[in-house]
């Protein structure tokens, strides 16, 4: 089996939302989440397998698929938290230039069976997560996703990606959790339905609830990214002065993209429209809106956003959950 080093969960924290100023993300400050560890793998062996409900199965080194047309993108890369605590809003966020082959063409080679409606990815890392034994890191995505620009990377920010970030290549989903674009890809399987594993069905499988909030017995799975927004300033337990005008501004950020976000200086009651700019490829959007303090003391600025659909981030309860920023007015 490949090595890992380490051979245990590994991650590194990405920036605490004030500190999101660039609009990428450099690489060193990039959210690392590696549930088994971090393989290290020779490129010169690597290979990728496509196989399954194909007519032609497919095998690829690294050199023939750096062959192949090159695309890049730049899209936001968020972890959806810890799939012991799916509720709880992490804000690991970033945003990052991608590089690499479209899967789309590549299925198409392999020519797909008609029956064929998920593709389901395994990465070579391996080992114990959650008390349960993991042969391999395994997830799947609908077949008709990966015509939304879903690549094979090997770079990441215009380099080869480092050994935390998948090397020598990953998938990539652009509008979808983190969590569904398998680092160290070695193999892609297409099947009539999704896969079994445990980070498809024990983990990363949101309790559906109805009205009331009682779970209704059904889930679904963590794919799509939700509406969400983060305020960058300003930051957390800044002074402001009484009567002047103040910009607050961040980024905001859905599946699909935003349409409207809003910002409140009182906790709710009251909103202002900050209209996001235009999304470019999968990128997080910028929202910014004026607000004149009137009154001193303790202030919570909050921010949502909103999606064509009519979704909206909810106040508590759920990863996407609003964000808030404690200041101070002087």
């Amino acid at each position: 089996m490949t090595p890992l080093d380490p051979s245990s969960p590994f991650r590194r924290h990405p920036l605490q939302p004030h500190q999101l100023v660039d609009r990428v993300t450099r690489t060193e400050d990039a959210i690392v989440l590696c549930h088994l560890g971090v393989p290290r793998m020779d490129p010169d062996a690597w290979t990728l397998t496509i196989d399954g409900l194909v007519r032609q199965q497919m095998h690829l080194t690294l050199g023939e698929l750096m062959r192949r047309p090159r695309a890049t993108l730049t899209s936001v890369h968020q972890c959806c938290g810890s799939p012991l605590e799916p509720e709880q809003p992490t804000r690991r966020i970033t945003n990052v230039v991608w590089g690499g082959t479209r899967l789309s063409a590549l299925i198409a080679d392999c020519e797909p069976n008609p029956t064929a409606r998920f593709v389901w990815s395994s990465g070579a890392d391996h080992g114990v997560f959650g008390g349960v034994e993991c042969d391999a890191y395994v997830k799947d995505l609908p077949l008709d996703r990966i015509a939304a620009d879903v690549l094979i990377a090997y770079e990441m920010n215009g380099a080869p990606l480092r050994p935390e970030h998948g090397f020598p290549a990953r998938l990539v989903v652009p509008g979808y959790y983190g969590t569904n674009s398998v680092k160290w890809l070695t193999r892609l399987t297409l099947a009539d339905r999704r896969a079994n594993g445990p980070f498809t069905t024990r983990w990363y499988s949101d309790v559906l609830r109805d009205a009331s909030g009682r779970p209704t017995g059904a889930t679904s799975p963590v794919w799509s990214i939700a509406p969400e927004s983060v305020i960058v300033a300003p930051a957390a337990d800044q002074v402001l002065a009484r009567g002047e005008e103040v910009e607050v501004w961040g980024w905001a950020w859905a599946d699909g993209g935003v349409t409207a976000a809003e910002i409140s200086g009182d906790g709710g009651t009251s909103w202002t429209c900050a209209s996001p700019e235009p999304r470019v490829e999968h990128a997080w959007q910028r929202f910014a809106a004026t607000w004149r303090p009137q009154q001193r003391g303790s202030h919570e600025l909050w921010a949502r956003a909103h999606t064509t659909d009519g979704r909206c981030q909810p106040d508590t309860g759920a990863r996407n959950a609003i964000h808030r920023v404690a200041v101070v007015v002087t």
